[in-house]
Formats: structure tokens, C-alpha cells, sequence
């Protein structure tokens, strides 16, 4: 005989897993839909038929379609599902505990240029929709609130290095203002460059102006 308290606590687990699955298919046919086309062009019919889903099942489990903007930005600039502070991302840590800042900025470019490729694309996607869209606005503007935050504890950590030959302050805003996809996109996608070249003239660009030889 099956225990009905075994068999309440599978179901439930069941369900858990279902509604979880649920939600990463919702917010990553959202994300695929608003960079293909348009945040503003997307429904959220768009969504539940990319999805697999009805959408009463969106707006149940993950809500607006504000907040589908919100969890698409999540898995973008994280890379995955993972609930983690971008800047404490295992790869983020290795690129902080290195003790010279030239080569630290230098790894800093590098990954910045590899991560350029899935973000600048939604990033673009926002600027586009910003004027238009209130929700798009007012997530354009969190997005740069992450990365000054983000980016301001990285400059924190280079000047404690004494390496820096500019103010911190200075600092932060020069990796803000190149990291924000813009650059990578007019030297790589339209210019032609290759990652490779992005990266290294990007890091020896930072090297020259912020680091002290």
C-alpha cells in the first residue's frame, strides 16, 4: 500500500520541478523573442507559444511582462539560471584575486569581450525600446545601476592595489562606460574586428590609462 503521505510529498515535488521547468522555458523564449524582435513588437501570446504554454500559465508563474523583461536581463548577463551576484561568479572571483592589476584588467577585458556576445545584443535591445517603453526605460536604467555598482567595487579593488594612476571614481567610470556592449558592437559586429583583437586592444587600453608602470 503506498503511503499517502510519500505519495502527497512526490506529487508536490512533481509539481515544483514542473513549475520551475515552467518558468526557465517562459523567460528564455522571452529573452530569444525581445532580442529577435523588438521588446516592444513581443506579446506575451509571442512567449506562451514559444514557451509551450498558456498566457495565464505566464502570468501565474513568472508575472508582467515588465518582469519577463526583468528575469530575461537575469539569465543574460549571468550566463545561466544560477541565483548569483554577477561580481561573485566564480569566474569574476578569479579575475579579482589577481594581484597585478595590469593582468587583472587584462583577464577583465578578455571575459568582458566574451560576455559582450550574449549581452550587448539584449542591452541594444533595451536602448531601442527605452524612448518608447516605459518598462524599458526604467530597466535600461537598473541595468546601468548593476554595473556602476558592479564595476564600482571593481575599481574599489584595483585602487587598493595603489597600482591606479587615476582616482577610483575615474576608474569605475572608464570600465562602466566601455563594458556597456556599445563599443564591442560597432568594433566587432560592425566594424568587423575579431573578439581576439577586441580584447586585447580593450585590455591594453585600460592598461595605459589606469594602471601605473
Amino acid at each position: 500500500m503506498v503511503d499517502p503521505v510519500k505519495r502527497r510529498t512526490y506529487d508536490s515535488s512533481r509539481r515544483r520541478a514542473q513549475a520551475a521547468e515552467n518558468r526557465a522555458a517562459i523567460v528564455h523564449a522571452a529573452r530569444d523573442l525581445f532580442v529577435e524582435q523588438g521588446y516592444g513588437r513581443t506579446t506575451m501570446a509571442d512567449v506562451a507559444r514559444a514557451a509551450g504554454v498558456s498566457v495565464e500559465t505566464i502570468h501565474k508563474s513568472v508575472g508582467t511582462k515588465a518582469t519577463l523583461l526583468h528575469r530575461a536581463w537575469d539569465i543574460t548577463i549571468g550566463g545561466d539560471d544560477q541565483d548569483v551576484v554577477f561580481h561573485e561568479r566564480p569566474e569574476i572571483m578569479a579575475i579579482r584575486s589577481e594581484p597585478d592589476l595590469a593582468r587583472r584588467l587584462l583577464l577583465q577585458a578578455r571575459f568582458s569581450t566574451e560576455t559582450a556576445q550574449r549581452i550587448a545584443p539584449f542591452q541594444l535591445m533595451v536602448q531601442a525600446a527605452s524612448g518608447a517603453d516605459p518598462a524599458a526605460a526604467a530597466m535600461l536604467e537598473e541595468m546601468d545601476r548593476q554595473r556602476l555598482a558592479g564595476l564600482g567595487i571593481m575599481a574599489s579593488e584595483a585602487a587598493a592595489t595603489g597600482q591606479l594612476i587615476v582616482s577610483e571614481e575615474e576608474c569605475r567610470d572608464i570600465l562602466w562606460s566601455t563594458t556597456d556592449g556599445t563599443l564591442w558592437n560597432r568594433l566587432v559586429v560592425q566594424r568587423g574586428w575579431t573578439n581576439d583583437r577586441y580584447a586585447t586592444w580593450l585590455g591594453a587600453t585600460w592598461v595605459a590609462h589606469l594602471v601605473r608602470v
